[in-house]
């Protein structure tokens, strides 16, 4: 949990940080208009960080198609805490998981793409479908199980026969655990909302298309990097800033190396690179020349 860079444990920090903040919101609302009396109670702030079903409404709102995703309300506050408390729990499984598969790098872009994927979902149903429309002046998207379908979606279709719970007989296959999640979801979605419920079936869609994509060479996590990496250099006064021309680096950038020097194909620097790539994304995402580079260091004990 107290690893530098654990992206699960930043998207769990973030769906709590919502949670509260959502709370504390409609506290000070409360306590700000107290005098308009008791029509006030029925406020909830969860209006201003869920996904509306009225389409002019969210041209109004777009940020919620951000803040969606890491918003929980609605309901009596006992009631929301063991909601909470339970998205929480399915979120961090799956998200070890899939830690434990692929390093830090596909958590969160997987999160933000089935939360994405499933407010589209959501919106054609709730919009193009007449039985799932009613109320759409009233009706809200907002939550983590969207997400947390596509991270399990993405479990499922990159490890079927990953295990849990191995001191069961065999252990329980993460696909049967994936199942049980959706139908749960779709269960508690269809009794509410039958809008809700496509929200998780494209959640889910968004998890399998991810890493179909990633198998035939389409990363769609590149550019959220890329992106995240841009906006933390803005920030970082430590990042050099200087454009060196052409000449510079074919001419000039050799550093301390000594000309005509040999290198061996094994070296400690070659091991550390790719130890950092299992800690990023797995060891199942090696080349087989990695692969092939770890097991000679091991036989040659560098």
């Amino acid at each position: 949990m107290g690893q530098p860079g654990n992206a699960l444990f930043a998207l769990f920090a973030a769906n709590i940080v919502g949670f509260f903040l959502i709370l504390l919101s409609r506290v000070f609302y409360l306590y700000g208009h107290q005098t308009q009396g008791m029509e006030i109670l029925d406020f909830d702030a969860i209006h201003w960080f869920a996904v509306p079903a009225n389409l002019t409404q969210l041209s109004q709102t777009p940020w919620t198609l951000l803040t969606f995703m890491f918003s929980q309300g609605g309901g009596e506050p006992f009631s929301l805490m063991f909601t909470m408390l339970s998205t929480m729990l399915w979120l961090w499984t799956f998200g070890f998981i899939m830690q434990d598969l692929s390093g830090n790098k596909l958590i969160f872009p997987i999160y933000i793409y089935g939360s994405l994927l499933g407010a589209v979902f959501y919106l054609v149903a709730v919009n193009g479908i007449p039985s799932t429309g009613n109320g759409i002046n009233g009706s809200y998207l907002f939550g983590s199980q969207m997400g947390t379908a596509a991270i399990a979606a993405a479990v499922t279709t990159l490890s079927p026969n990953y295990r849990i719970f191995k001191n069961i007989g065999k252990g329980i296959p993460v696909w049967i655990l994936t199942g049980l999640y959706i139908l749960i979801n779709l269960i508690v979605a269809f009794s509410l909302t039958g809008a809700k419920s496509f929200a998780i079936l494209g959640g889910a869609t968004a998890g399998f298309l991810f890493i179909i994509l990633l198998r035939r060479g389409t990363d769609g996590s590149v550019w959220m990097h890329s992106f995240y990496n841009w906006i933390s250099n803005l920030f970082n006064p430590n990042k050099n800033n200087k454009i060196n021309t052409t000449k510079e680096k074919v001419f000039y950038n050799t550093g301390n190396r000594k000309p005509f020097s040999k290198t061996a194909n094994v070296t400690q620097e070659r091991i550390d690179q790719i130890l950092d790539k299992i800690s990023q994304q797995g060891y199942h995402f090696l080349t087989d020349e990695e692969k092939s580079i770890l097991k000679r260091a091991s036989e040659e004990e560098l």
